[in-house]
Order: structure tokens, then C-alpha cells, then sequence
């Protein structure tokens, strides 16, 4: 299945510097290829990138550790309790809340098991 088969959605993506300034937005298809192409533009290094256990995660995971960046999927209730205070509720707040939650190192992993992990579990 090619990755644009799977998926039609977009998604908010935020990057911010070591002192929390937002250095870039964007909404952007939630295509593997958009994704990467985004962040290869960014003119500087990209420490860590995160995103929210959930439906896309496991697929955005395998297909994206391969290309360089340190990626984290993050537990869903730990996020959503963090961005809990926000007064407005958007995918571009929350993407500028996860790349709070990312600077700080306030969060906690989610370990993604890989496909072939996957394959043994449906015997």
C-alpha cells in the first residue's frame, strides 16, 4: 500500500527554539513525504519531533525513523493533561504545545513495537 493510499488528513506542525520561540508553523498533508520535505527545508538542525499516540502513529513512526530525525510518539492522556490549561483547542495550538512538552523533556515515550512485532501477534 503506498502511503497516500492511507491516509487523506493534514496535520499541524511547529518547531521551536531552545528558548520556546516559534521559528516555524505550517499545515501540511499527513503524507511521509510532505512531512520529511518540511523538515529538510528547515534551514537548522532539528533536535526531536514528536506526535501524539493515535491512529497515523504507528505508520507515521516505522516510515519515519528511517530518515534521520529523532522522532518520540508521546502517551495521548499525558499530552492532553499538559495541554489541558490552552484557552483555544486547534491541531496548531496543540502542535505548538507538543513542541513545548519536546523542548522541556517533559514527556514520556511510548515504545512502538516494529511491523514485524506486528505479524507475530495476529498468529
Amino acid at each position: 500500500m503506498g502511503d497516500k493510499a492511507w491516509n487523506t488528513s493534514s496535520c499541524a506542525l511547529c518547531i521551536v527554539d531552545g528558548s520556546g520561540k516559534v521559528c516555524m508553523e505550517r499545515e501540511l498533508p499527513c503524507e511521509v513525504a510532505d512531512i520529511t520535505d518540511c523538515l529538510e527545508a528547515f534551514p537548522h538542525p532539528v533536535e526531536r519531533i514528536g506526535f501524539e499516540v493515535g491512529a497515523l502513529s504507528q505508520h507515521l513512526f516505522l516510515v519515519l525513523q528511517h530518515t534521520g530525525f529523532g522522532f518520540f510518539c508521546m502517551e495521548a492522556r499525558k499530552v492532553s493533561a499538559a495541554l489541558s490549561g490552552m484557552r483555544n483547542k486547534t491541531d496548531k495550538t496543540d502542535a505548538q504545545g507538543i513542541a513545548q512538552i519536546l523542548r522541556t523533556g517533559w514527556f514520556s515515550p511510548v515504545h512502538m513495537k516494529s511491523r514485524e512485532a506486528y505479524g507475530v501477534l495476529r498468529c
